[in-house]
């Protein structure tokens, strides 16, 4: 499978208040509290049965969690229109980048076990990237020029984004190497997708823009790597298995295929038209050797939810924890520079950065037109318009599940306006 199909379907810090002037004390005391999160089932319902009636979804469901309980599930029309099947709680979803969070937090499970720092060279786990070139513009002839790096890539810029990787499906020349290198082609295992991608030079110098990539895949080899596990088989004893996530997970059972959702896909006439099954379920129903650390999960509303629940719990549910407290809080910061200026279509992810594998509010929303959410909250989303993200100062978690391509941001913007209402802004940043 090339990369061109991959691409097609697409704590805060704490301040010590002895360290904060007494008047700033004062003034944090006498702030007004915001009004207390209502949960209108309602207005959640009326939102998902709009998407569907307006031709934006085929199915939809929705899980809310407030407070340690489930506030809301609903689901609104078909998990596979032609066969008349119905969304439901079981229906397993190809959840694509969702995926990238699960892997954040197993190569963060290493780091706390002192595997690595994230400040170190990429290239000392990965020697393949020892070598990297960076693309610096096109010669006469049209062959392509490269320069050295001036520095190497860190693990903190596979962590956020600013590597320098290409993710292809563009016109750049640097874009379309990657393209025919196809490193995340499925017949390649992990090192082999390291090898390829180490061959295509960087879109830019390591540390200088955020840029969407396949940094997240190479998380995936470096677990690989540092645990001497091969990467699915670490994922699943150290999260999946511990946290109850039996539905999770890139193969799947023959047995399960019949509660797989269909892709449906927009056309040019704006409608939605099945995708082909044979290409929907190459990823976890047909033998691959690429077990992806940046797409290919499927999973169900339930499952997923307990990992977002693990998280805003700070690390562990029922008993089990998986990550410490403070290295929850370090995913869940910004680590975004405001030097690095150049962050293509994330700002339009709301007022806020970049963390680790996270989107993260740094501030209330800006315009009525922007995504509702407190600050605080940290999420991200998949290529089918899937969706989680876990907010604190709520104590709310939430897993909104589709398959509608290519991404469409007005179900997110809208199911957010469903939980929180039109007019939320949350507490005020520090």
């Amino acid at each position: 499978m090339k990369t061109q199909y991959l691409m097609a379907l697409t704590a805060p810090a704490l301040a010590l208040v002895a360290s904060v002037p007494a008047p700033v004390q004062a003034q944090a005391q006498h702030r007004p509290a915001p009004a207390p999160l209502r949960i209108d089932r309602a207005r959640i319902d009326a939102a998902l049965a709009k998407m569907v009636a307006d031709g934006r979804a085929v199915g939809v469901s929705a899980l809310v969690w407030v407070d340690g309980r489930e506030v809301y599930f609903g689901a609104r029309g078909d998990a596979d229109r032609e066969a008349h099947k119905p969304m439901s709680r079981d229906t397993l979803i190809q959840i694509f980048s969702m995926t990238k969070p699960v892997t954040g937090v197993a190569l963060m499970q290493l780091w706390e076990q002192g595997k690595f720092r994230i400040d170190d060279p990429l290239a000392d786990y990965l020697p393949e990237f020892a070598n990297v070139r960076v693309y610096a513009g096109q010669n006469a002839d049209g062959s392509v020029r490269t320069e050295a790096p001036r520095r190497p890539i860190l693990i903190r810029d596979i962590l956020r984004h600013t590597a320098g990787f290409s993710y292809g499906g563009k016109t750049e020349p640097a874009d379309q190497l990657f393209d025919k290198a196809d490193p995340l082609g499925l017949d390649h295992d992990l090192p082999e997708f390291g090898r390829r991608l180490a061959a295509v030079p960087l879109v830019y110098q390591p540390g200088t823009q955020w840029r969407y990539s396949a940094a997240v895949a190479v998380q995936g080899l470096l677990v690989e790597k540092l645990s001497g596990m091969p990467f699915e088989a670490y994922v699943k004893a150290h999260i999946f298995d511990p946290l109850g996530m039996k539905d999770t997970g890139w193969t799947q059972p023959a047995d399960r295929l019949p509660r797989l959702a269909a892709g449906y896909q927009k056309g040019a006439d704006g409608k939605l038209a099945r995708m082909p099954d044979a290409m929907i379920r190459r990823i976890n129903f047909a033998p691959r050797k690429l077990t992806p650390g940046d797409f290919g999960l499927v999973s169900t509303s339930d499952d997923y939810m307990r990992f977002a629940r693990m998280l805003l719990n700070k690390g562990s549910l029922d008993g089990v924890r998986l990550l410490k407290p403070s290295t929850v809080a370090r995913m869940a910061t910004d680590d975004l520079d405001p030097a690095i200026t150049e962050r293509l279509w994330l700002p339009g992810k709301g007022n806020g950065g970049f963390g680790i594998d996270f989107f993260v509010r740094n501030g209330q929303p800006k315009s009525p037109e922007e995504n509702r959410g407190a600050v605080g909250e940290f999420f991200w989303d998949g290529a089918w318009s899937t969706l989680f993200w876990v907010d604190p100062a709520n104590k709310l978690t939430a897993v909104f599940l589709v398959q509608t391509a290519p991404f469409d941001g007005t179900l997110h913007r809208d199911f957010r306006r469903a939980v929180y209402g039109a007019d939320y802004l949350g507490p005020a940043g520090d």
